[in-house]
């Protein structure tokens, strides 16, 4: 199954973050937490690795999503230009991102760390910020850069 990206609010609230009417997800009434929580749900039960991704106005409006399901369970390869691409053609201003280890613990690794990094420093150029990456261990269980301090 080739990624899926939606590219429009009506498409993103449908295919991958029902938002019941809801226009902003990032706001003092809805933090990124719970946005990357509802991300973090979307992709639990999966059993291959699976990274999505939510772009967000300056209000936190929701613009659109991308989904990167991977052949294998033990890695997903992030195409970071695809994703900058995303967010510049959004305009998007912020950026959630979740992925799973359907066969381990929520505890990142050192490529998962790599990667955060990378994507960030990518995000950055193009005046974005990543504001959370989630991690999701085959028990539900989750992992949070922005509340380790590391993002």
């Amino acid at each position: 199954m080739p990624d899926r990206v939606a590219l429009d609010p009506a498409a993103a609230a449908r295919d991958a973050l029902p938002m019941a009417g809801a226009s902003s997800v990032i706001s003092p009434e809805y933090p990124p937490d719970a946005l990357a929580s509802r991300l973090a749900a979307d992709i639990a039960d999966e059993r291959r690795e699976v990274a999505t991704f939510a772009f967000c106005d300056s209000r936190g409006t929701l613009l659109g999503t991308r989904r990167i399901l991977s052949p294998c369970t033990i890695s997903v390869d992030l195409p970071l230009r695809r994703i900058v691409a995303d967010a510049v053609l959004l305009d998007a201003v912020r950026v959630v991102m979740a992925h799973n280890h359907p066969m381990g613990e929520a505890w990142p690794s050192r490529a998962d760390r790599d990667v955060t990094a990378r994507l960030a420093r990518a995000l950055a150029a193009v005046d974005t910020r990543l504001i959370d990456h989630v991690v999701v261990g085959r028990d539900g269980a989750t992992w949070s850069f922005r509340a380790a301090g590391l993002l």
